[in-house]
């Protein structure tokens, strides 16, 4: 096998359409754009959402919903995931550790929840307790903070 006689599997490739060649073509004249109207002429964009005039779907339908401009979005961290990272020899867990973890990402908002059991003494620093997670970290004899 060689370069110059490198070919292309059958029926993979097509000639392209030649439009406005002449009439003999079958695409001259109009060249598959029809009579007349935005679309026949040239320099045509479509803006996007726009129906030919039809009110618009996102103008039909009603507004709804609400959005909270003081949510906190949280990531969660399970106490199965302290005892993981315990195990491992982690005791001060903070948020660098769960960054370092893969379990949140920089600058992201941390809650721990009561998942899971917990048998390591651990201190943890995070940005929320859940009841149970807070019980459960002080029953293994850990401690908490909430930054």
């Amino acid at each position: 096998m060689k370069l110059n006689n490198l070919k292309p599997a059958a029926g993979s490739t097509h000639s392209r359409r030649r439009l406005g060649r002449g009439p003999g073509s079958g695409l001259g004249g109009t060249s598959t754009r029809g009579h007349k109207g935005a679309k026949a002429r040239s320099g045509y964009k479509s803006k996007v959402g726009f129906e030919g005039g039809q009110m618009p779907l996102q103008r039909r339908l009603p507004k709804f919903g609400f959005k909270n401009v003081n949510h906190v979005e949280y990531q969660a961290v399970n106490l199965a995931a302290l005892q993981a990272m315990a195990e491992k020899g982690i005791v001060k867990i903070g948020l660098e550790e769960f960054v370092n973890a893969g379990i949140a990402k920089k600058g992201q908002m941390v809650k721990v929840l009561g998942n899971g059991k917990l048998t390591a003494k651990v201190e943890v620093s995070a940005n929320a307790f859940s009841k149970s997670a807070e019980e459960g970290i002080t029953a293994a004899g850990g401690t908490v903070t909430k930054l």
